[in-house]
């Protein structure tokens, strides 16, 4: 797959004292040290072994470092900001701006990489080009371009987000206006939307010979396909046709042999907890927000139905029931040995990372759903080759953890305790760059050495890092657990 990366930073660099989670599923290595040349992870191994030649340090103080975060499953432009009743309304290039913003600040929140699995018209692919070319720092970004769809209701409610098509001729055509618009991958609705109340989810949205002829054309094409599917018929036609990813998925536990077949084939469960929380207006713990902590969904304590977000109430009730299937579904799928990557489908995408403390309290594991947000997330992208793990020849993007998000998987969530993001080996985000307790002194001085200039057995153990003559920034061994990095405010 093409891949529309920012700038690497050239040269070597020396991740020294970390504690690893490699995402390859084996123990978390303390004491790790991580050389990463011109943007590539080219050597795992310990602090104590000595800085490799030519490198400059950073140490990372018994952080944990771990692979950059991945949300398989993101709507990155669908929902336009809207302004106040009565304000000035907003001109349609202002849009762009609030969605670089956002793309900050997913970034900043250790999520390099985003799947982009439906947006309003062509942002996303102007944001992905702006990114690669670095006028844009944000994740890295993968689109579906327009989702095919059948004619249905849906197309209705999300004009300009789909590509309406009958018959497998105008479906294969489908597919090929979406790899001429620069997709990455085909995504298909096998069945309707539970957030549209015209749209019945039970029955398949497309015929059997229509899924055959989109998964073919895309295949045939060297291109992967989500399938967004919801009611059991459209979901099995995904999975015997052999879409890559599910997305969604919630009725499988009803079917362990659909399970079994996905197992066998590898194909990917992308489960999307949060939307369910998000449209029934759910909190952490299942209660309704800004109810009593404890109140159960449908409760007294809770608000009226639909008033959380403004949805209609069938669908807040629908998606309080699909909230208990898809938790069953979840429990089905990794007692089958489904591979499950994360996927967020919740705004502000931003907060991904709430999908992460979701699949815990759903019975999954720290270390599970760490691998999913990170080595699985990136099979389903197809990019498990250069992303997902921390390994030789993998790309060097990489999360710095102020804590142990395996102890607690919530301080993912925690803006303050995201203390470095490398985005191929380019430090573009984190606490380390923001706060002035980070800045690192030698004998009363902020250092403002360059980053590329290469280590010295001098300066071996104290680096520098800079984006330009005007943006300097600096790292150090030295000083408290907190300290260690700082940059001229205003270029990340």
């Amino acid at each position: 797959m093409r891949l529309s990366d920012p700038p690497c930073r050239p040269g070597r660099l020396w991740l020294a004292n970390a504690r690893l989670f490699d995402g390859t599923g084996g123990p978390v290595r303390p004491g790790a040290g991580i050389l990463v040349e011109d943007g590539v992870v080219r050597l795992v191994g310990q602090a104590g072994d000595g800085v490799p030649d030519g490198a400059d340090v950073v140490d990372v103080a018994g952080r944990t470092v771990m692979p950059g975060l991945i949300d398989a499953h993101a709507h990155v432009f669908a929902t336009p900001p809207e302004p106040a009743e009565g304000a000035e309304p907003l001109w349609p290039d202002v849009t762009a701006h609030f969605l670089a913003a956002r793309l900050r600040e997913t970034l900043r929140m250790g999520f390099t990489t985003l799947r982009d699995v439906g947006s309003y018209g062509d942002a996303v692919v102007t944001a992905r080009q702006a990114t690669r070319y670095g006028a844009l720092r944000g994740p890295r970004l993968l689109t579906c371009g327009r989702i095919v769809s059948a004619t249905a209701p849906g197309g209705r409610f999300f004009d300009g987000m789909y590509r309406e098509a009958d018959g497998p001729d105008e479906v294969r055509k489908a597919v090929r206006e979406q790899v001429r618009r620069g997709a990455d991958f085909i995504k298909i609705m096998s069945t309707g939307a539970r957030s549209v109340e015209l749209e019945d989810p039970r029955p398949a949205q497309v015929t059997g010979a229509e899924m055959a002829a989109l998964v073919e054309e895309a295949h045939r094409l060297g291109y992967r396909v989500a399938a967004h599917a919801e009611g059991l018929a459209g979901t099995e036609l995904s999975i015997r046709h052999g879409v890559d990813t599910v997305e969604h998925g919630m009725y499988l536990h009803r079917r362990p042999d659909l399970l079994d077949m996905m197992a066998a084939a590898g194909q990917i469960l992308v489960p999307t907890l949060s939307c369910y929380y998000g449209v029934a207006g759910l909190s952490e713990d299942g209660s309704h927000a800004g109810s009593p902590a404890g109140s159960p969904a449908g409760s007294p304590a809770g608000p009226p139905a639909g008033s959380p977000a403004g949805w209609a109430p069938p669908l807040v009730e629908l998606a309080e029931r699909n909230l208990v299937e898809a938790g069953r579904t979840l429990a089905a799928a990794r007692a089958a040995g489904v591979p499950i990557a994360l996927g967020h489908d919740w705004q502000p995408f931003s907060d991904a990372a709430v999908e992460v403390v979701r699949m815990v309290r759903h019975g999954m594991s720290p270390a599970e759903t760490l691998l999913a947000a990170t080595a699985t997330a990136a099979r389903a992208l197809g990019l498990d080759d250069r992303l997902g793990t921390v390994e030789p020849g993998k790309l060097a993007d990489l999360v710095v953890v102020d804590g142990d998000p395996l102890a607690d998987p919530a301080v993912l969530r925690d803006r303050t305790r995201i203390w470095l993001v490398f985005q191929l080996g380019e430090p573009v985000a984190g606490q380390a760059l923001e706060s002035p307790l980070s800045r690192p002194s030698v004998a009363g001085q902020a250092l403002e050495t360059p980053l590329s200039r290469p280590a010295t057995s001098a300066n071996a153990r104290t680096a520098a890092v800079s984006r330009s003559a005007a943006h300097t920034s600096a790292l150090s061994n030295g000083g408290s657990p907190r300290s260690g990095i700082t940059v001229t405010p205003g270029w990340v």
